[in-house]
């Protein structure tokens, strides 16, 4: 009985089994290690790495002492640090690129992560972002056994101690803010992963045409400082849609954008006479415009009401005038800022420049016309004075001359018609000097009677003019307002195509 439990528990020792399990090689790769060691067998898989590089296993132990014994195991970091010789070769291993074959390039894989839009600057053309970067590639001389080493599956260096990558950013224009990761992490199969944060303002070519219904393409160009595309070979470490859900899931704050995609290219290109790999990271963001239709595009229109409603105030005060006056100069304290936000160096005018342009001409042309109707009322009024005047003195000559007291409105050409006939029948015989002289002062008379009443028909000419003008300007201020308003909402809506490859053009 004693022999079979003992043949029971040798049978369970040797068929006992420990398996790993990893999931597939990130982002879409399998590499299955497995060897065998005292009847066991021990299987590996390559863990996700990037954003999931931890490695995680599961035991199945067959016996309790299978258990006593791991317990027993007493290696550590050291042992392996000791096994693979970093500290009497870390010089060597610091300078010597990872691969063994010096005629096969280094595969870095790269991964980016955005974290946060921080600013986007117009004026200065900069994008400032928040990045996570890992990147990853296999040493041949960086491995060793998990088994002999109580299961340590991952080891912390410091980055100092071995071969990095000279891998830079091309658009960059300021230091990194943010500090670098003192550590990597290295795998027992040479997986060796470098994981930084990145506080990045990079150069980036604003197209601001649309502002602020404007969508922004920035790149991100990775590349090698020094080294050819037979030395060192970047590539992807995900796909596109793995990286825009991640970038979406751990945004943490994307200032006045809204993130909307990531996309990424590898090309090989000649830089200064040295062929090398790139990679180009695109991230495209929309601007979030209800802010600046509040603050800005709504008060522009709200003082073009304003002015048309002032058609309703009357011209014979200096108020009307004064209030247009104002309301044009609040146009241009706007167009003031906005000279402060959109940068001198863009290629087309921008439509809210065109806006402003637009309704401050309108303005203009309204400042303009009520100036003229003033003009020409101040005209009517002066004449109508000169004309009061002129009708006093000539009421008082045909009073002295004709001897009557209402001449002005009662005399006619029939009554003074009248009175010549009769002093030529009263002394026909009696024609002097005098009585012709009396003729002419008569005839005089007539003609200034009317000269008064055609000049009372003309007076008033100019005052009913300027309604007339008031309300011919008031159509076409109303008509060209509308075109010209519809034609900026169109052409808002419009143009995002070319818009937004014109900015991945001049970027």
């Amino acid at each position: 009985m004693m022999f079979a439990g003992l043949l029971f528990v040798m049978l369970l020792k040797a068929g006992g089994t420990f398996n790993y399990t990893e999931s597939p090689q990130y982002p879409n790769q399998t590499a299955n290690n497995s060897f065998e060691e005292d009847g066991s067998t021990i299987t590996f898989a390559a863990a996700p790495i990037g954003p999931r590089f931890e490695t995680t296993f599961i035991q199945n132990r067959s016996s309790e002492e299978d258990l006593a014994e791991d317990k027993m195991c007493n290696k550590s970091y050291w042992d392996v640090i000791k096994h693979l010789k970093l500290m009497d070769h870390k010089d060597q291993f610091a300078l010597i690129p990872p691969g063994s074959d010096p005629k096969k390039a280094t595969e870095v894989n790269l991964d980016l992560l955005l974290y946060a839009i921080l600013d986007v600057k117009e004026k200065e053309q900069k994008f400032v972002s928040y990045l996570w970067v890992d990147m990853w590639w296999h040493s041949d001389y960086i491995q060793w056994n998990p088994g002999e080493f109580c299961n340590i599956m991952k080891l912390p260096l410091p980055t100092k101690l071995l071969w990095l990558p000279d891998i830079t950013i091309e658009e960059r224009t300021e230091k990194d803010k943010a500090t670098l990761s003192p550590y990597l992490r290295v795998r027992h199969d040479g997986l060796i992963l470098l994981r930084n944060t990145m506080v990045l303002a990079t150069s980036c070519r604003i197209q601001v045409y649309k502002f602020p219904f404007d969508t922004q393409k920035c790149n991100l160009t990775f590349k090698s400082v020094i080294h050819d595309d037979k030395e060192i070979t970047l590539v992807h470490g995900s796909n596109q849609e793995s990286m825009k859900e991640w970038s979406q899931e751990m945004m943490g704050t994307q200032s006045d954008w809204l993130f909307i995609d990531i996309e990424s290219t590898n090309e090989t290109v000649n830089n200064f006479y040295i062929r090398q790999s790139i990679l180009v990271y695109n991230i495209t963001m929309k601007r979030r415009s209800m802010l600046y239709i509040v603050n800005f595009i709504l008060p522009v229109l709200l003082f073009l009401l304003l002015d048309l409603a002032s058609f309703m105030i009357s011209e014979r005060g200096g108020e009307k005038l004064s209030f247009k006056v104002t309301v044009l100069l609040a146009v241009t304290v706007m167009q003031l800022i906005l000279n402060e936000i959109l940068p001198s160096s863009s290629d087309r005018i921008p439509l809210i420049a065109m806006y402003c342009i637009g309704i401050f001409g309108l303005m203009m042309l309204s400042l303009l016309e009520t100036i003229l109707v003033m003009y020409l009322m101040e005209k009517d009024s002066k004449h109508q004075d000169t004309e009061a005047d002129k009708d006093q003195g000539l009421s008082g000559d045909l009073k002295e001359n004709l001897g009557i007291e209402n001449c002005c409105e009662d005399v006619s050409v029939e009554t003074l018609s009248e009175l010549l006939p009769e002093e030529k029948q009263a002394s026909p015989s009696q024609l002097t000097e005098e009585t012709h002289e009396f003729e002419k002062e008569v005839l005089k008379a007539l003609y200034l009677v009317l000269s008064i009443r055609k000049e009372e028909e003309t007076r008033g000419y100019w005052t009913r003019m300027t309604k007339n003008i008031n309300r011919a300007f008031f159509c076409f201020y109303i008509i060209t307002s509308t075109v010209f308003l519809t034609v900026m909402f169109c052409m808002w809506n419009t143009e995002e195509k070319t818009q937004v490859m014109s900015s991945s053009v001049g970027t």
